[in-house]
């Protein structure tokens, strides 16, 4: 959204000049206002930018043989079925209201405008479920020793197919 010039022109075209800024930076507090009150929308903006998010983590991955292994991050993986590329899931996650107050910081939005976005994705009960893996996020467990432990046992995985 922010570098392939076709997508840009796509999203210009169907949202407005407004998507991007006067440096062409995408604005994203106007696309979200746009697409998280509106489903069409947002199914329009993703049918626009996912087969470019597709296309280009293919090329990353083409990249990627040196190394042992490589990990996808992808908010809507399940959502967008790209998790069937993968040989094991990993799902973050943390309590709610931890993730609201994040993003809220994060983004500068309300509290209502994260829980609209919240809305359009899957919940937690059934990202869990598709999970090998489920890391906490929550401030208080290690994230350092949840990713270790996983980091060994892909490790474990890639040494057994040798």
């Amino acid at each position: 959204m922010m570098e392939n010039v076709e997508l840009k022109k796509n999203i210009r075209k169907d949202f407005g000049w407004d998507s991007y800024d006067e440096k062409d930076q995408l604005n994203r507090t106007y696309l979200a206002k746009i697409v998280f009150n509106d489903t069409k929308k947002l199914e329009r903006l993703n049918a626009l930018v996912h087969p470019y998010v597709f296309e280009d983590y293919r090329d990353w991955v083409s990249k990627q043989s040196k190394y042992l292994y490589s990990i996808k991050e992808a908010a809507l993986m399940f959502e967008t079925e790209s998790y069937k590329e993968l040989d094991k899931i990993i799902v973050v996650t943390a309590p709610i209201d931890m993730r609201i107050e994040r993003v809220v910081r994060r983004d500068s939005v309300k509290h209502d405008d994260v829980l609209k976005r919240m809305e359009n994705q899957m919940n937690d009960r059934e990202r869990i479920e598709k999970a090998d893996y489920v890391l906490m996020n929550d401030g208080r467990t290690s994230l350092i020793q949840q990713v270790m432990k996983i980091h060994k046992e892909f490790l474990k995985m890639v040494s057994c197919e040798a």
